[in-house]
């Protein structure tokens, strides 16, 4: 039996399009800041990714700002925000790491939004907190992603930019996890600024990228050239930027072949549900490809050993985090402390089958029957 890697919300494997092309890049070399020949086949090289990042999110070329990844992407939203005033920050209690310790360490007042047992955000909440802002913490920053990274859920940030363009505030969206798997137009969300990851949509790992609406003041992080207009100081990462690139476009286009992946996932958490486990943010929108679910007294770890074992890669919450055996914040905020810590993540992707999710379903019923029968078994 074939190895099976469900885990593309860690990171996708990466497309043969993105593959050829960081590597017709690597071989063509050159600076794109350079203005000789070799120099500015690299900057058109570069900007056609720009165009083709541009289009996969729906925002103008010229917004787009290329970073080493998903993780600097936010940063660069968040410092500029605070670089430009903003002194209390309003993010949602389930946003990744990348976000909530960068507002932690960027010196302002955190505030986190509280979700409903269904993993989306209380807006009502979020109006409460707008409606009773104080000008001394300068313009109000709402931090909401668009899927969350461990449960797929899709939040209403919309609707959250509807109350926050009420309030003359900013609105950041991490879009790093649903990008590729859901259509996005950035503008018509109202985001002021978001962010991408080129490895989560099958592109190299060390790109993203962050873009910016007219109310969007970006403050340069990384001081040194001109490169990114300005923006962002440094030699582009071009092989990157343009795998990026490359990834980006077969990934607009395939999004049906995404959005079809749902009738897999449900099929295989009615399975799982059958045999024990307990499917969480069911009851929410997804994104097509996530599955997330727990099994009381079989902790996340266990669960996702048994299946390594098998031949089956998932991840316990989040796959920056999965080094550390502690609980899920984003299921602790969902209410559901006793679930926290024996919860797995799911998640198919370009490179999936239907088989892969079959087989990921028979091994973890052998290994829930098996931990079950441990537990029952008398003491020696």
């Amino acid at each position: 039996m074939s190895a099976v890697y469900l885990d593309h919300n860690a990171t996708a494997p990466i497309r043969p399009e993105a593959l050829a092309a960081v590597n017709t890049a690597l071989i063509a070399g050159g600076n794109p800041s350079s203005v000789h020949a070799a120099g500015r086949a690299a900057r058109a090289r570069m900007e056609q990714a720009r165009v083709q990042v541009a289009a996969l999110i729906g925002a103008p070329a010229s917004t787009v700002v290329f970073t080493s990844g998903g993780t600097e992407a936010n940063a660069l939203a968040i410092e500029s925000a605070v670089a430009s005033g903003a002194r209390r920050l309003l993010v949602s209690a389930i946003e990744h790491d990348a976000v909530l310790e960068t507002a932690r360490a960027s010196g302002a007042q955190v505030e986190l939004m509280p979700v409903h047992s269904d993993g989306r955000l209380d807006l009502e909440a979020l109006s409460a907190a707008l409606k009773t802002w104080n000008a001394a913490d300068g313009r109000p920053f709402v931090a909401l992603m668009l899927a969350n990274n461990e449960t797929g859920v899709l939040q209403p940030v919309a609707e959250a930019a509807v109350l926050v363009r009420g309030a003359g505030g900013w609105l950041h969206v991490d879009a790093v996890q649903a990008a590729g798997r859901i259509a996005i137009d950035s503008r018509a969300l109202g985001a002021d600024t978001l962010a991408i990851s080129s490895h989560k949509i099958g592109g190299p790992g060390g790109a993203g990228a962050l873009t910016f609406g007219p109310r969007a003041t970006l403050v340069r992080r990384l001081h040194g050239g001109g490169q990114e207009r300005g923006r962002r100081a440094g030699t582009e990462n071009v092989a990157g930027i343009v795998g990026f690139g490359a990834a980006a476009e077969v990934a607009l286009y395939a999004l049906g072949a995404v959005s079809a992946q749902a009738q897999w996932r449900d099929g295989a958490q009615a399975a799982l549900a059958a045999a024990g486990a307990v499917p969480l943010g069911a009851d929410a929108p997804r994104l097509p490809n996530t599955l997330c679910i727990a099994a009381p007294g079989f902790p996340a770890e266990l669960q996702v050993m048994a299946l390594d074992l098998a031949g089956v890669m998932v991840s316990a919450g989040s796959a920056c985090s999965s080094g550390k055996v502690k609980a899920s914040h984003v299921l602790l905020a969902m209410g559901q402390n006793d679930l926290a810590g024996a919860a797995i993540r799911i998640s198919g992707g370009w490179s999936t089958k239907p088989d892969d999710w079959n087989q990921m379903v028979e091994a973890w019923i052998t290994a829930y029957d098996r931990h079950a029968a441990r537990r029952r078994a008398p003491a020696a």
